[in-house]
């Protein structure tokens, strides 16, 4: 079973392996004095794919095409490289040019997941007996394309993490005169509503004591991007220990997400010769 369809995988790769630098084919290095063939960054990518989507382990899914260790290194040295924050960012441009990004209604939530193996940005979870877990606190766009995320431990409350995720907007370029932020009833407070008015922000919060979807206005939206983040079994039940890998990860859950929704957003739009007969 594939871990992505074509119609989406190949276009990934395609600007992933523009953003790799030059490589020669040949290690030269060996003790031996023999060249020991490099493995293709295109294997690499694939089994890095299946990590995210199923959440199987390195060693689980290493075969005689590439082994754990390899994944391992070439995952930090793309890292390292940047190569999955700038492929998130290409992807969000792209969209915002074809499809344009509705910023002048963006959600903010956060959303507790399991972190068994502990790690950088781990907690006891308040709603899970105290066991390691995770929360992510995400910011989306009007239609559910993720704009960023702060990591945090599953025991931080989602109100402090407001602010620093709201952060995420200054990276976007210019913005809407207006922006209205829809949040959930967790952030029903004055401290939440001087944040939001010190940054010249419109306040959309659901009301404590009162039913949800009385009031849910377009807070659905990162609730359906938070369930696309956790389709991905590496994000909901995530054993990897360094927020830099755990962050990697997201951007290229992000990129999955906003590829995917812009071809199938695109094939309603616009029409091309190639245009298949139907939507993706």
């Amino acid at each position: 079973m594939p871990a992505l369809p074509s119609w989406l995988i190949e276009p990934l790769w395609d600007q992933f392996a523009a953003l790799l630098p030059a490589r020669e084919e040949f290690v030269a290095t060996h003790p031996w004095g023999c060249h020991r063939r490099r493995i293709a960054d295109r294997i690499v990518f694939d089994k890095l794919i299946q990590v995210l989507r199923f959440g199987c382990s390195y060693e689980a899914i290493a075969d005689t095409t590439c082994s754990a260790t390899t994944m391992r290194t070439r995952r930090d040295e793309w890292i390292a490289l940047g190569v999955f924050a700038s492929l998130v960012e290409i992807a969000r441009d792209a969209y915002d040019r074809m499809v344009g990004l509705v910023l002048e209604e963006v959600s903010v939530d956060g959303c507790i997941t399991k972190a068994p193996g502990g790690g950088e940005v781990a907690g006891p979870s308040p709603v899970d007996r105290r066991k390691q877990g995770m929360k992510r606190s995400v910011l989306v766009e009007g239609y559910g394309i993720p704009l960023g995320r702060v990591l945090a431990g599953a025991h931080r409350h989602d109100s402090p993490l407001l602010a620093p995720t709201l952060d995420r907007l200054a990276a976007l370029g210019p913005l809407p005169d207006e922006i209205t932020v829809h949040l959930d009833a967790g952030y029903d407070s004055g401290k939440t509503r001087d944040t939001l008015a010190a940054r010249g922000l419109n306040a959309e919060i659901a009301r404590k004591g009162e039913k949800a979807p009385i009031q849910a206005g377009q807070r659905w939206h990162v609730e359906r991007t938070n369930a696309w983040h956790n389709s991905f079994n590496r994000l909901q039940r995530c054993y990897e220990r360094r927020e830099a890998v755990v962050d990697a990860f997201f951007d290229l859950a992000d990129a999955i997400i906003t590829v995917r929704s812009l071809i199938r957003r695109t094939w309603i739009l616009y029409r091309w010769d190639t245009r298949p007969i139907r939507r993706p």
